[in-house]
């Protein structure tokens, strides 16, 4: 998701998919997704070709890298950041929400130090993490290298592609589960454990609660379409932006590239609930489509000052992590639209998916 700004003012579209406002609970939201240790350094363009990187470029290490990550640690002064798309969006709504635990984060993280500080990090953050521990296969990573206005991403999913769907029938997480209203799933989770995504749905569905998706990457919809589509309908806000409704049309066999006309024909999906689906695609510094229903809504975007846009990587995470914090509160489309661009806003002027200390939104 690119870049936004500030949202022009509309009209608040009556939804659904919230309710009355009242205090807000513990272990509201559950988010899943692969949590990712950020190491984020500054480095030369040489550094990155010495390891076969590109500028502005997000990719999966191999073998190759291996000893990169230990040079990075050995020899630059690095800041370690919890990452991982969902676990990101979550660390912004809480940052906005300033109560801790109003959120919960499923993922499988090592038996480590770098598995110690991920949960340290991201509990400092209001985050209420219960991550599935494994004892044979380390914490997954991601190298953040910056370079200029550049940033090359190499992650190595490691312990987070080891996530199973029995962690969640933990009687625990249980209880968590069946406390949650809202439920934040990204589709980089499709590529781990399907079946543990299918049976959060469906409780959200046979609950009344509230499921959300990303598409997350066109790789997604490129690759792993049939498992996608078994989850579509569970669906009630889907999130994404040009480029990933752009495969997500292709994929469904849909003839056009007009992400507005996407956003409908996503909305029309066949769904397992009576609820209308809600869907939000961003499209950087070009308005935000939003369809509920047959309702289409466009919510434009005031670009930020060129010399205050450091890093657009974590700006899409950022935009749900804001959305999400209005959402679940009972707020209406328009507040929670507002909210995103406020969070991505303060994002871009930072490197990194990093929040300021205070959150002035309020």
């Amino acid at each position: 998701m690119g870049n936004l700004g500030l949202f022009g003012s509309k009209q608040v579209i009556p939804s659904p998919h919230v309710a009355e406002m009242s205090p807000l609970p513990e272990n509201t939201l559950i988010g899943m997704c692969n949590p990712l240790l950020d190491i984020q350094t500054t480095v030369e363009k040489a550094f990155l070709d010495k390891w076969g990187l590109k500028e502005n470029d997000a990719i999966l290490c191999d073998d190759k890298h291996n000893d990169m990550f230990s040079e990075l640690t050995r020899d630059f002064k690095v800041e370690y950041i919890p990452g991982g798309a969902a676990q990101n969006s979550l660390r912004v709504a809480q940052w906005i929400l300033n109560a801790p635990n109003r959120t919960v984060f499923f993922g499988a993280v090592g038996k480590d130090t770098y598995g110690d500080m991920l949960a340290s990090k991201a509990k400092d953050a209001g985050v209420n993490v219960q991550y599935q521990v494994n004892d044979t296969v380390k914490t997954g990573t991601c190298a953040a290298l910056i370079n200029g206005t550049h940033r090359s991403l190499c992650a190595h999913l490691a312990a987070a592609n080891t996530f199973t769907h029995d962690h969640l029938q933990k009687e625990e997480n249980q209880k968590i589960i069946e406390q949650a209203k809202y439920f934040y799933v990204t589709g980089f989770f499709i590529t781990v454990c399907p079946p543990a995504i299918l049976q959060l749905a469906s409780h959200s569905a046979e609950f009344n609660k509230t499921f959300t998706l990303n598409l997350s990457a066109p790789f997604i919809s490129q690759f792993f379409f049939d498992k996608l589509s078994e989850i579509v309908p569970f669906v009630d806000v889907l999130f994404g932006n040009e480029d990933e409704a752009a495969a997500f049309a292709k994929a469904n066999g849909w003839e056009t590239t007009c992400v507005k006309e996407i956003a409908v024909k996503a909305a029309a999906l066949p769904k397992k609930t009576t609820k209308p689906r809600l869907v939000v695609f961003t499209q950087g510094p070009d308005p935000v489509i939003v369809v509920e229903g047959d309702k289409v809504t466009e919510y434009p975007v005031t670009r930020l000052p060129k010399e205050e846009i450091v890093d657009t990587n974590g700006a899409g995470d950022a935009f749900v992590g804001g959305f999400l914090s209005q959402f679940i509160q009972g707020k209406g489309v328009e507040a929670s639209v507002a909210c995103g661009s406020y969070a991505a806003q303060e994002i871009i002027k930072k490197h990194g998916c990093t929040v300021p200390t205070t959150c002035k939104y309020h």
